[in-house]
């Protein structure tokens, strides 16, 4: 199985290394020197790591046959993607590869069926619940404990705690930052 485990931002410097969206909680693992990584596209790839760093809070890595800066530019956006065993999960049982969630059935606490998982959006802060609800829409959950307490694989189901106006707008909560006068 496929997964993607990094985003290939901007060169940086002079010798060919670039800036990475890490999309894995293991890069340790994933991103290490010497992994060898499909791309997206698929033309610019394989991509053997040659080295890897961390710089002002931010993952450097530099290709084998990428030497420099216009070569590490071209591969700007790229997406890189590691082969993974599809029967391996996180060592932290609270964490999710995105195919052990694809499809999962997503109700609330008291039963209420919301919809089906259809993708998971990494975004830079947290991750967002694709929901396909059965009439066709789609709603978006943040993925965290507070709202999603639970996932039963065995059961195939995400269990979720939605505050006011997360899935009907007509229950929300309207905030205002003036005081009451």
């Amino acid at each position: 199985m496929q997964l993607v485990v990094a985003r290939i931002g901007r060169a940086h410097g002079i010798k060919g290394e670039v800036t990475v969206e890490v999309r894995t909680d293991e890069p340790e693992l994933r991103l290490a020197p010497g992994a060898v990584l499909a791309t997206e596209p698929s033309s610019v790839g394989p991509l053997t790591i040659a080295t890897g760093r961390v710089h002002s809070g931010r993952l450097l890595l530099r290709f084998e046959g990428v030497a420099d800066r216009t070569a590490a530019e071209a591969l700007r956006n790229t997406l890189l993607i590691a082969e993974v065993d599809p029967e391996e999960v996180p060592e932290d049982p609270e964490e999710f590869y995105d195919h052990q969630l694809i499809d999962l059935d997503v109700v609330t606490r008291d039963g209420t069926e919301i919809g089906r998982i259809s993708e998971i959006s990494h975004l830079p802060y947290q991750d967002l619940l694709v929901v396909q609800r059965p009439d066709g829409s789609e709603v978006l959950i943040p993925f965290v404990s507070e709202i999603v307490p639970e996932i039963d694989l065995e059961e195939q189901r995400a269990v979720v705690d939605p505050p006011p106006g997360l899935l009907d707008d007509s229950q929300a909560e309207i905030a205002s930052s003036r005081g009451d006068s």
